[in-house]
């Protein structure tokens, strides 16, 4: 009996010191682990849930790349201008009709109108050595007087080279050289989640930056078109806070490079609301090249109308695609049609590049110009198919058009006063008030000269006048005539016929 309580207390015993070294052991082991893994930046934290393990906040999937925004903000922030620009606007005055000016022809006016300086601010991206900036059309649409301000506070008045309302970008140029420039990136390489810098100036508050991610790509349908003018949308939406100012500035990646021109935000208030939106540096590159090399955006079409595919339109057309843009019909001179192109067609790539929706599709067709040729990869009735279309121009031809630009006719305008309008005996008028080289001086036209109509529209501010040239330019390639009629002082009649195409 006493003999198996000794060996059974030595068992326990056992057991006891068997458990406190296994005890020791493990703690040893986890606490060296522990003292180890604590000069290793990242290291891993325990599984938990059986998901595999992720590095912290501060890091992203790149092995050894941390989000550290400064070197792409130093990069970008020289490049960014800001602008100011001047445009003349008619202020309605208070006061009572002139008897006068009733006589005398001012009836379609019961309140005479004068012109007042109106002031915007936008941003601008350098984007050569030389001078060249890209901005926003709408800021500086119907501008006078457009004012560059570099980084460095240097001051310089900007010519504008030219503009598209319909991508909403326009080309400036300053005298100056060996500007600081933020070279272009690839926008087809953005992924949604990457992280992004809007640099510009919001609130006249100059060289800002502020960071976000990508939440979105080929973004389209955002905003109303106006006027049934045809729009290019296929924005890079981001969640980076861009206010009132932003526009034209800069969208660039962690790199410093250019990859989208600040354009808009989505808000019911008129300002940062959560989204923004830029147009994608593929499309903006395309469009100040032709405006630097022609004057005049080369857009290229394939004639056709289209829509997305959705899963309503699949069911209804039978569709065996559930992405894709679906044909409906075509235009009068389609080079689609006459490449093999048939309505009720599937468009799901262009060159190799899917595109879902028709936003997408228009992004890939306005990087090309009239006479190139793009490879359309087609669902038709559940068979895929290659088609080759030989681009063109909305006048239906491959030819490159050159045109001219309003501020190309060489010429300062005002509009007429109120007592030039009462010595003239005219209701309204735009003054010719300078002249450079440009087609008003070949045309033979001379300072001092009163444009009351062109092409049998009358035309009372600089604004009309612009807006008669605007739509000529964006019509008939072989129908780019002016045909002006006005009077010197001395109550000479003149006409004058200036082909705005070369």
């Amino acid at each position: 009996m006493r003999k198996k309580m000794i060996q059974k207390a030595f068992l326990l015993l056992g057991v006891a010191f068997f458990s406190s070294a296994l005890a020791v052991s493990v703690y040893s082991y986890k606490d060296n682990k522990n003292k180890g893994a604590e000069n290793i930046e990242g290291a891993a934290p325990e599984v938990v849930f059986n998901q595999p393990a992720m590095h912290s906040v501060a890091y992203t999937g790149k092995a050894g790349f941390q989000t550290d925004f400064t070197e792409a903000a130093e990069r970008s922030v020289n490049g960014v201008v800001h602008i100011k620009s001047t445009a003349m606007r008619a202020a309605r005055q208070q006061q009572s009709m002139d008897p006068f000016e009733f006589f005398f022809g001012n009836r379609g006016n019961q309140m005479p109108q004068q012109q007042r300086p109106v002031e915007g601010f936008g941003s601008g991206v350098i984007i050569s050595k030389d001078g060249y900036i890209i901005t926003n059309n709408h800021v500086v649409e119907g501008a006078t007087e457009i004012e560059v301000t570099l980084n460095d506070n240097r001051s310089f008045s900007a010519k504008l080279i030219g503009r598209d309302p319909s991508t909403d970008i326009a080309l400036l140029k300053i005298e100056a050289d060996n500007l600081p420039i933020i070279p272009f990136g690839d926008s087809d390489a953005l992924k949604v989640g990457e992280w992004v810098l809007a640099v510009g100036n919001p609130f006249n508050l100059t060289s800002t930056v502020t960071a976000g991610i990508v939440s979105a790509k080929g973004r389209g349908n955002v905003f109303a078109r106006r006027g049934g003018e045809m729009k290019v949308e296929s924005f890079i939406q981001t969640d980076a806070a861009v206010n009132p100012g932003n526009s034209g500035g800069a969208l660039v990646n962690i790199q410093g490079e250019l990859v989208g021109i600040n354009t808009a935000i989505y808000s019911e208030t008129g300002s940062y609301a959560g989204y923004s939106f830029a147009v994608p540096i593929s499309i903006a590159a395309k469009v100040v090249a032709d405006l630097k090399q022609y004057g005049t955006v080369q857009r290229a079409v394939l004639g056709i109308t289209i829509t997305d595919v959705t899963s309503h339109l699949a069911k209804e057309k039978d569709l065996k695609v559930v992405e894709g843009v679906y044909v409906n019909g075509f235009a009068d001179r389609s080079s689609a049609k006459e490449a093999g192109v048939e309505e009720g067609d599937v468009i799901t790539a262009v060159n190799g590049v899917k595109v879902k929706t028709v936003s997408e599709l228009q992004e890939q067709i306005s990087r090309h110009r009239p006479g190139d040729k793009v490879v359309l990869q087609i669902n038709r009735n559940g068979k895929a198919k290659d088609i080759t279309v030989e681009l063109r121009n909305m006048q239906g031809s491959t030819s490159v058009v050159k045109t001219v630009g309003f501020e190309a006719l060489g010429a300062a305008f005002k509009e007429l006063s109120p007592e030039k309008r009462r010595q003239y005996g005219v209701s309204g008028g735009v003054e010719v008030t300078g002249l450079t080289s440009g087609k008003f001086k070949e045309a033979g036209i001379a300072k001092g000269f009163v444009i009351l109509s062109v092409n049998d529209i009358r035309v009372a501010t600089p604004d009309d006048l612009e807006k008669v040239i605007d739509k000529v330019l964006q019509g008939a390639a072989d129908d780019r005539g002016l045909f002006i009629k006005g009077f010197y002082p001395n109550g000479k009649t003149k006409y004058y016929a200036i082909d705005l195409a070369e």
